[in-house]
Order: C-alpha cells, then structure tokens, then sequence
C-alpha cells in the first residue's frame, strides 16, 4: 500500500510539474520570465510612461497597436514588422497607413530589453504589456498578463486589410469581424470603450460629418446638429485628411466610461461607434452600453475581461514562432 501511495505521489507531482512548466510548452502563464528577465515589466512600465508623459496620446496608440496586432493572424507582433522583398507589411494597409503610431516606443523598449536580457523578451509581449500600462496610465485599470507569446516569422497585408474593422463599419459588420476573432458583442462594446482615448484623422470621421440619417436630419432639438458642425470646422468635405479631432471629447486624455455617455447623446466621433445604438434593433447592446455609461467599475471589469481574452487570440508558443531581436525583422 505503501509503495502504491509513493508511486502516486510520484506520478502526480511529475503531472503537477508538467502544467506549471507549460509556459514552454503551449500555454501563457504569468511569471513567464521570473527566471529569464525578471524586470521586464519594470522596464517596459518605464518607458511608456515616459513616452505618455511626451505625447498623452500615446497611450492610445500603443493600445491600438495591440488591437491592430491581435485582429490578424493573432497576437504576434505581424504588426511590427517592415516590408521586405518578399512580404508586404501590415503597416501599408489601408487601416494603418500613415495611421498607426508608436512604433519608435516599442523599439526603444525592445533595445532596452536585448542589452537587458537578450534574445529572451517577444516583441509580441511587449506590445502586450506596453497596452496594459497604456491604459493604466490614462487612469484605466490595471490588470495581470499572461506571458510566452512568440514573434511572428511573417506579416499579412491582406489580412490587415480585411480583418481590422473600418470606422465607417455597420453594427453587422463589426461582430462579424469581431467573430471572426472568437469575440462576442459584449467583447465587441467593451473593447469599443478603448475610444475614451486618443484621436481620429479627420479621413476617419469625414464620412459621420457629412452624412446624415433621416433621425438626425429631423433634430428639432439639435441634438445632432451642434456637434456634426464642431466636426466640420475641424475636417473640411474634402482636403486636410490628416487633421485630428478627440475620440470622447469630454475627456480625451483619461481612460474612462464617458464614451458610452457620448454615444447616448449622438456624440461618438466615428461612424462605427453610432452604430451600437443606432443600429442595435433588439436592445441589447444598448442595454450593455447604458450600463457602462453608469457604473465605471462595471465598464473597467468587462473592458480587462475582453482584452485579456483579446490577447490570446492564435498566440504563437514554443517552437511556433521566435523572439525577435529586432521587432522590424526577423532573425533570419
């Protein structure tokens, strides 16, 4: 009896062993690097405050980055990477040219990162903690990630292109992009509530200036009105495409739920925002999005479930991809 109990006892810590080891083995775990590079964290917290402190829209930025990486091909810094003479990057699509910023950020952090513990630290873990910190910073919540996310070999300029959800999108369209990921519509409201922050060129929100429905143009209150005239004193009908307005215009600069009272008021700067309501024929998504607009905390618990959920979409572990040493190219 005796020797069985050992022989159990030995097979079962031999299995207890295997799954806390299964950051190498297929899984994200949290103290990825505790042994490899335990101030990655620190270092990483560091520089996107300083970056913050240059540029407060920056936060916004790096939290886009995330998003833009994860919606095609999974979280695997495909984003990062630079054309070359095989392969077209994802930076020269449609939904990022001349878009998407903070790429400098990441490097200086990725260059901090190989003097500090080299060829240890995946730029895909990098973007994924530099979002976190983004959104913490701005006043948002802050949350545990999981860590052993591997660099992408490749990038998808079509993928990028058909994938990453447009801000002229419909409410149809948009879940089904967001499905395509494994994402339901209360992820999809959630993650929205990412547009508390930042700016959009004007190319982005031209469309919600100019174009009216038939409830907007029967506003006897200007409900509508008075704000679609602040967006066309800011982006003309055509030319300045590069002119920027606030996401959430009542508080552009902090991570919290006043986007969700924009968009109850007609207030939401892109097209794909308005469409939760305006477009949301059964009521639900209205329901989520009254509910954020009045319980912050419920809004900050749901936002760090979805993106949490977000960032480990098709993750590349083990020997699936590699640990850039730089995040524009690969090691070979």
């Amino acid at each position: 009896m005796d020797i069985l109990k050992i022989l159990l006892f030995v097979i079962f810590g031999v299995f207890l062993f295997g799954i806390e080891s299964l950051g190498d083995d297929g899984l994200l775990v949290f103290d990825y690097y505790k042994e490899t590079c335990p101030f990655v964290e620190d270092i990483i917290r560091r520089q996107v405050e300083i970056a913050v402190l240059k540029d407060p829209r920056m936060a916004a930025s790096l939290l886009r980055l995330h998003f833009h990486d994860c919606f095609v091909m999974g979280c695997d810094a495909s984003i990062l990477l630079d054309s070359n003479d095989e392969m077209v990057s994802e930076k020269q699509a449609a939904p990022n040219l001349n878009s998407l910023r903070g790429f400098d950020v990441i490097d200086e952090i990725k260059y901090l990162l190989e003097d500090a513990c080299p060829y240890t630290v995946s730029c895909a873990d990098i973007l994924t903690i530099a979002a976190r910190d983004a959104v913490e910073l701005r006043g948002g919540p802050g949350w545990q990630v999981l860590l052993g996310r591997k660099d992408s070999l490749k990038a998808s300029f079509d993928g990028a292109n058909k994938y990453i959800p447009s801000p002229n999108s419909s409410l149809e369209t948009l879940i089904a992009n967001f499905h395509e990921q494994g994402l339901d519509v209360y992820d999809l409201v959630a993650l929205s509530g990412s547009h508390t922050i930042g700016k959009a060129r004007c190319l982005s929100f031209r469309q919600r200036a100019y174009q009216t429905s038939a409830e907007e143009e029967y506003d006897r209150y200007e409900r509508y009105n008075s704000y679609r005239r602040v967006l066309r004193s800011i982006c003309p009908e055509t030319g300045q495409d590069q002119r920027v307005a606030p996401l959430d215009f009542r508080t552009p600069a902090r991570f919290d739920n006043h986007y969700f009272l924009n968009i109850l008021e007609g207030k939401a700067l892109l097209g794909s925002d308005n469409v939760l309501i305006t477009q949301d024929h059964e009521g639900e998504i209205t329901r989520q999005v009254w509910s954020y607009a009045s319980d912050q905390t419920l809004f900050f618990a749901s936002f760090v479930k979805s993106i949490v959920k977000m960032g480990n979409i098709n993750v590349l572990t083990a020997n699936l991809g590699e640990v850039r040493t730089n995040c524009r190219f690969t090691n070979h």
